[in-house]
């Protein structure tokens, strides 16, 4: 369930991001005027109003999902810190037999 939730969040996350990098900071969301682009399907304003609405919606989904994420992995988490393990021992290296010397003539 947990890697569902992770790619719901990232997909959520991603949305948000697009939806977020397509307004405009004045608001006038994808600078988009009555005669260009989408023509008269939706003004300036009224697709501000829905670019503000969709992040919204998505910022509340990010907030819900990030807070079930946390809730989900809490007693996941090893007890302790690393700090407290022992220090860890390198293992000796095998040691190789000299090569037997070869007589020179």
């Amino acid at each position: 369930m947990t890697t569902v939730l992770l790619v719901l969040f990232l997909l959520v996350t991603l949305a948000m991001i697009g939806v977020i990098l397509v307004q405009r900071s004045e608001g006038g969301g994808l600078g988009i005027g009555s005669s260009q682009g989408m023509g008269a399907f939706m003004t300036g304003r009224g697709t501000a109003n829905l670019l503000t609405r969709t992040t919204a919606i998505l910022g509340t989904a990010f907030m819900v999902l990030a807070l079930v994420l946390a809730m989900l992995g809490k007693g996941q988490a090893p007890r302790g810190s690393i700090l407290d393990a022992p220090a860890a021992t390198t293992p000796a290296l095998p040691t190789v037999p000299p090569l037997p010397s070869v007589p020179t003539n």
